[in-house]
């Protein structure tokens, strides 16, 4: 798939890993539509790139329906999420633990479902903002591992509906390995774990090896969207050393 003027709705396009995406699909040529909450960080985006851009909660189903509706992108990038508080099992609240499954799940859910039931047309791509919590946990974090693997799953589950109703839309989740600095998850939950331990955050990062700020990030998501390799697979896991690796679905 060419970017070059493809329609891109990019939900937290304006900050952190949504933002580097952002960059990357701009350079690429695609016409961006970022969707997020804060009026200052879209004015921001707006006025460096010239995207378009809508104020919006993600979690608003009928936001959803209506963006999905009047902009029918050739390809919608789920990316918005919360930052999750950072503690120990016994330390966290219910609404610590399920503050990912408010936001990050709800919104996923209304999102996949709007592409669904408009439908996009076929071809459309719909990709799906995971985490590598979502294989390997995360303990300081409470339900944020799982809901991130809600989202994997759901992503698979789309597949199956696009499929058995024939619509042509294809469903993949994209997979950060590794914790990215200058991002509010990734600096949250690297002070956590390196306070933990008493060292620093960067120096924690470093262990998980060449490190993938947010516009390289934005780079790998583009190289699923283009390269004929990634048409197929269902689940993409990226970071600084090895790119793209398919974790599930065949590689071309």
């Amino acid at each position: 798939m060419s970017l070059q003027d493809k329609s891109v709705v990019v939900t937290g396009g304006s900050r952190g890993l949504g933002l580097g995406l952002v960059e990357a699909l701009v350079h690429h040529g695609a016409r961006v539509t970022v969707v997020a909450r804060g009026t200052e960080a879209l004015n921001a985006v707006a006025a460096r790139l010239g995207v378009a851009t809508v104020a919006a909660d993600v979690t608003d189903e009928a936001a959803a329906q209506r963006i999905v509706g009047d902009i029918r992108p050739d390809i919608l990038v789920l990316n918005a999420g919360t930052t999750p508080r950072m503690g120990r099992l016994d330390q966290l609240s219910w609404t610590d633990f399920s503050a990912a499954w408010e936001t990050d799940v709800k919104a996923g859910l209304y999102w996949i479902q709007a592409a669904l039931k408009l439908p996009l047309k076929p071809g459309s791509r719909v990709l799906v903002g995971s985490s590598g919590a979502a294989v390997t946990g995360s303990q300081m974090s409470g339900g944020y591992g799982g809901a991130k693997r809600m989202l994997w799953f759901m992503a698979k589950y789309a597949n199956g509906v696009s499929q058995e109703t024939r619509l042509g839309i294809r469903f993949q989740a994209i997979v950060p390995r590794m914790m990215i600095l200058g991002t509010g998850v990734g600096d949250t939950a690297a002070g956590a774990y390196a306070g933990s331990i008493g060292i620093t955050p960067e120096a924690f990062v470093a262990r998980f090896g060449a490190p993938m700020p947010p516009r390289a990030f934005g780079d790998r998501v583009v190289a699923v969207l283009e390269d004929p390799r990634f048409a197929d697979g269902v689940v993409f896991g990226l970071n600084g050393d090895d790119g793209v690796t398919v974790m599930e679905g065949a590689a071309a």
